[in-house]
């Protein structure tokens, strides 16, 4: 053999021999000596000792071409690269060369894959419907989707990110279904990610956005199985990333974000009224605060004379102005958020519910603020777990700050001002190229139907338009509908 292809492999092992977990022996078989290199963190042990070995000391060989036909593993390769080598064992491989002729070598999957049990979910969770949530493991992730897609069109392009952490990734469509422009465009955002370690979707997520200055998130993550199985047969991409339990979708749009997937599990009338009070919801714990503090700054002539004289009372003893009383409280809920969310479960629970009520006691006690604003904000914060979605929720919470001060500016209409700036910038945002006001700008009729409420599943024979599907028909309604019962 070439002696610079004997000394290239010599090094490659020589560089793995650092880490102590590394065995590297030679072994006396029947007919061949052979050397066995393998990570034993990596590798399984089992299927050295119950499938190698004893084909190894049992069996006649002479050549590596030879022992790959009857060693019963799955997923085996002979190869000279070098580079080849070092990444394959280094995930879980095991490498087996011949005694005199290091190359060609023969590497064997072993991969030992540690991964938790498939739960309930946490962040999703429904009364209705499935109870399944995604793991961190890749397999296991695609095991749950694909059965519940069992069609040979549901295609799967694997990617690898991360100079250091050579990440997989999966991305996910229907083909014939899904406009193949979406399925380009994230794939070649994810080919160009340049960075050495990636360890969760939400990088991903930040890196392939259409605008990285914005709060909004313009991919939807999600847990539930079902949930990305319905959205691939509507038109959409997904995206798993190995060692993460939440996966990518897009395009999305804004009202995706405020629409549980649990709403499917009822009855259309109920789940849109659902549906309508997580829109009013946001809006009230966006804008409560900031009207509370335009109108007492600036605009008290509006306020009625009955509840003008609560008013005056709650806050005859505090020697703040408004704003800064607003942003003490906000503030205060926000510190309860975080020291609830880093603690652990239990403590956690009692840290938000003992600490808010001492604390709010104690500050309308104090005369630091007035009973009235405090029923706003808890009523505020309330309305903002209403958000089904972890990543819009923060986005909900961050955009009450700017609407506080520009209420402070001028009033009223520095409400209005911050709402046409928010408004312009939903505008211009795009997920994966497309609208992300979408159906509300552009106005598209056929999509209200699943937007702000949900109409009863016979109505929805068409998939979205902003999805520009090669195949937009769902069903045939005409024909649901002729479908009558036998009794009829």
């Amino acid at each position: 053999m070439d002696q610079k292809k004997k000394d290239s492999i010599e090094k490659a092992i020589a560089a793995l021999k650092g880490s102590s977990d590394l065995i590297e022996y030679e072994e006396k078989a029947k007919f061949q000596n052979c050397r066995i290199i393998y990570m034993k963190t990596l590798a399984d042990s089992t299927v050295i000792q119950n499938s190698v070995l004893p084909s190894l000391k049992q069996e006649q060989w002479y050549t590596i071409a030879q022992l790959k036909e009857i060693i019963k593993v799955e997923n085996m390769i002979i190869t000279n690269d070098t580079d080849v080598i070092k990444e394959k064992i280094l995930t879980g491989y095991i490498m087996i060369s011949l005694h005199e002729n290091p190359l060609p070598c023969l590497l064997i999957n072993a991969n030992k894959t540690a991964a938790r049990a498939i739960s309930l979910p946490e962040v999703e969770f429904s009364v209705v419907g499935p109870k399944e949530a995604f793991v961190e493991s890749l397999e296991t992730n695609l095991n749950l989707i694909r059965k519940r897609i069992p069609i040979p069109e549901f295609q799967v392009k694997e990617l690898e990110v991360g100079d250091l952490s050579k990440t997989k990734v999966a991305v996910l469509y229907i083909e014939g279904i899904t406009n193949e422009e979406n399925v380009k465009t994230i794939t070649q955002r994810i080919k160009d990610i340049q960075f050495d370690q990636i360890s969760d979707s939400s990088f991903i997520s930040q890196m392939i956005a259409d605008n990285h200055l914005s709060p909004f998130p313009q991919l939807l993550d999600t847990e539930r199985p079902d949930r990305v199985a319905s959205v691939l047969s509507e038109g959409k991409v997904a995206v798993i990333v190995d060692g993460s339990p939440h996966i990518l979708l897009g395009p999305t749009t804004l009202i995706e974000f405020f629409s549980a997937f649990e709403d499917y599990f009822l009855n259309w009338i109920i789940s849109s009224f659902f549906r309508l009070i997580r829109v009013f919801a946001v809006g009230f714990s966006i804008l409560a605060t900031p009207v509370y503090v335009a109108v007492l700054t600036y605009h008290y002539e509006l306020i009625p004379r009955e509840l003008l004289n609560t008013l005056v009372a709650s806050r005859q003893n505090i020697p703040i102005p408004p704003i800064l009383e607003a942003l003490f409280l906000e503030l205060t809920i926000e510190l309860l958020r975080e020291a609830g969310a880093r603690l652990p479960t239990k403590v956690g629970q009692t840290i938000g519910i003992v600490g808010g009520i001492v604390i709010g006691t104690a500050s309308v006690e104090a005369g630091i603020t007035s009973n009235i604003l405090l029923i706003i904000v808890a009523l505020a914060a309330l309305a903002s777990f209403t958000t089904p979605v972890y990543v819009m929720g923060n986005t909900i919470r961050l955009l009450r700050f700017p609407f506080l001060l520009f209420a402070q500016w001028i009033g009223l209409l520095g409400i209005v001002y911050c709402f046409c700036i928010l408004l312009t910038h939903l505008l211009r945002l795009t997920s994966l190229g497309r609208p992300f006001l979408e159906p509300i700008f552009p106005p598209r009729t056929a999509d209200m139907k699943d937007a702000f409420i949900r109409l009863p599943f016979s109505l929805l024979s068409k998939r979205p338009l902003e999805l520009r599907t090669n195949n937009s028909v769902r069903f045939s309604s005409r024909k649901a509908r002729e479908n009558k019962d036998i009794d009829e």
